[in-house]
Parts: C-alpha cells; structure tokens; sequence
C-alpha cells in the first residue's frame, strides 16, 4: 500500500551567497532523501526557487510551477536567470497561474502563501533575517509556521546577505 502523498515546498532567498551555496545544495538534497516526497511546489524565481526545483526534477521528483499573478518573468532577473526560469518551466509538470494582484509584493506573498497551503511541508533557505518586503522568506516562514506547516531552514552560520 503505498505511503502518503506528501508535498514540500520551497521559499527562500533571491540571492544566496557562495558561502552558503554548498551548505544549501546539501541540505536540499538530504532534505529530500531523509523525507521522501511525492510533489514539489516552486515559485521558480532567481537563487533558492530555481535551485531547488533543478535538485527536486533531479531527484524524480514532480515540481509544480507556482506562477504569481503580474509580469512575473520579466521581474526575475537577468537573461540567465530568465532562461533558466524557461528551462525549468519546461520541466514542471504542472503549473498553477496565479490571479493577477494590485502590486509585485502582494502577488509574490499570494505565491508563497499559495506554496504554504498546498505543501505538507517547508524548506526554507533563510538567513534568519526580516523580509526586505512583503512576501519575503521571512513572511512565508512566518505564515508556514502559524499554518502549522513544519519548517526547515536551511543557511550557514555566519554567512550574511549583501
């Protein structure tokens, strides 16, 4: 009989620094083996999003694209950022377009919010600091936790943000 359909999503920051970048790409993937899930959930945006949905679909692992409702592709980045976006678009067997919100902030907090609600569980790659805007890690951990959506964070000690 096979075992519950579990979910983990992804919420984390747009730039993760090469400090942190090894221990990030770890925890990812032994996040992934110590808990098997049957889904992923990513926003696909530039840093934490787009690399854990390259380790999930390398993994076998189904990622659902979580699209906030605005321009979303022009916003994320530079031309690699938004191919890599593309590619791992390709990639995701289902995707989920958000309604269109009143400003950027709000239709990334109603992304996350959307991740939160549909995930068993979360991955967090944070740097334990405030959100630098509505809808920011920090908010998603925040709203993940009085959902009663467990958290993992992920980060290396000491490594700060630029």
């Amino acid at each position: 009989m096979p075992g519950p359909v579990t979910r983990i999503g992804i919420t984390g920051h747009r730039e993760v620094p090469d400090a942190a970048l090894a221990a990030v790409r770890s925890g990812i993937r032994a996040e992934l083996r110590s808990r098997p899930a049957s889904r992923a959930l990513s926003s696909l945006a530039a840093g934490a999003d787009q690399l854990f949905a390259e380790i999930a679909l390398e993994s076998g692992l189904p990622v659902t694209a979580v699209i906030p409702g605005m321009d979303y592709e022009t916003h994320l980045g530079d031309d690699e950022v938004r191919a890599s976006y593309r590619r791992l678009l390709k990639c995701c067997d289902k995707h989920v377009e958000l309604p269109y919100e009143p400003t950027h902030e709000e239709a990334y907090y109603a992304a996350g919010r959307y991740i939160v609600d549909h995930a068993d569980r979360m991955v967090a790659v944070w740097d334990g600091a405030p959100a630098r805007g509505l809808g920011g890690t920090a908010d998603i951990v925040d709203y993940a936790r009085r959902a009663g959506v467990p958290v993992t964070v992920l980060w290396s000690p000491g490594v700060r943000r630029a």
